[in-house]
């Protein structure tokens, strides 16, 4: 399949320094990485934190930036200045992803309560009108809970938001672990997606969920393609190595990066 549609998370790499990762993921073949949003990868709020550098290290690698996996939001759940904090840490995400040429940036649904919905819709319907304006994506990953982890919630929040520039960070194996279908989830909130993240894995005999090298699991990467492109997606396919146990990230990227290259 396409691997100039495909990108690599800095995820499995979050304790190692940046010049280390993007090593890594250059090695592996990748020109792209979706950033993960905390130090010492990244961050919009600390006074420290250089997006010069940052770039710096990109270019020095031949590396752009595709997504950055920012928890923005959560405080939108909270009292008045919570939400104020959050909004500006969004903004500031904002901005540095349309700096950077990042399609997308992940946000949080507050605290993930169904019942905060009311709450969290408002305030991400004046993020979106941000978005709109620098051009870039927010998706609230299938990370489980009471929003996120029901498909049927997560078309109605999206629904309820009601902008393009807001949605749904697909994520198959995500949806599988927690017990549920991520064929029948696509179908639920496909006129929302707007960014996926790809890893593998399995049930057990015992009915657990364990994660696999990519290509050696449950999920059909070629069903995935299909589908996505058939919703006229244009974004990157963000590649997630969490399978260290099974084989260091090192060694491990490279081979998913052929795994999707030859899926």
């Amino acid at each position: 399949m396409d691997t100039a549609r495909v990108s690599a998370c800095t995820y499995p790499l979050r304790d190692r320094e940046l010049d280390y990762a993007f090593a890594v993921l250059a090695a592996a073949g990748f020109t792209k990485v979706d950033l993960l949003g905390r130090l010492p990868h990244f961050s919009a709020t600390d006074p420290q934190y250089r997006l010069d550098e940052l770039e710096r290290l990109l270019a020095r690698h031949g590396l752009r930036v595709a997504n950055i996996g920012s928890y923005c939001g959560r405080g939108f759940s909270g009292d008045d200045d919570s939400r104020r904090a959050a909004m500006d840490e969004l903004r500031r995400t904002l901005a540095a992803a349309q700096r950077l040429g990042a399609r997308s940036i992940r946000v949080m649904p507050g605290d993930g309560r169904r019942a905060s919905l009311d709450a969290l819709v408002p305030q991400f319907q004046q993020a979106a009108e941000d978005a709109a304006q620098v051009g870039v994506y927010m998706g609230f990953e299938n990370h489980g809970g009471e929003i996120s982890g029901v498909p049927e919630i997560c078309a109605e929040f999206s629904a309820r938001v009601g902008s393009p520039y807001f949605g749904v960070l697909y994520e198959p194996a995500n949806l599988m672990a927690a017990g549920v279908d991520y064929q029948r989830a696509f179908a639920t909130f496909r006129d929302y997606i707007v960014h996926i993240h790809v890893k593998d894995g399995r049930h057990d005999a015992a009915g657990r969920w364990h994660g696999t090298m990519l290509g050696d699991g449950v999920i059909d990467l070629h069903w995935l393609w299909e589908h996505m492109e058939g919703i006229g997606f244009t974004g990157e396919y963000a590649l997630e190595f969490e399978v260290d146990n099974l084989e260091p990230v090192e060694t491990g990227y490279r081979k998913w990066f052929t795994a999707w290259r030859d899926a």
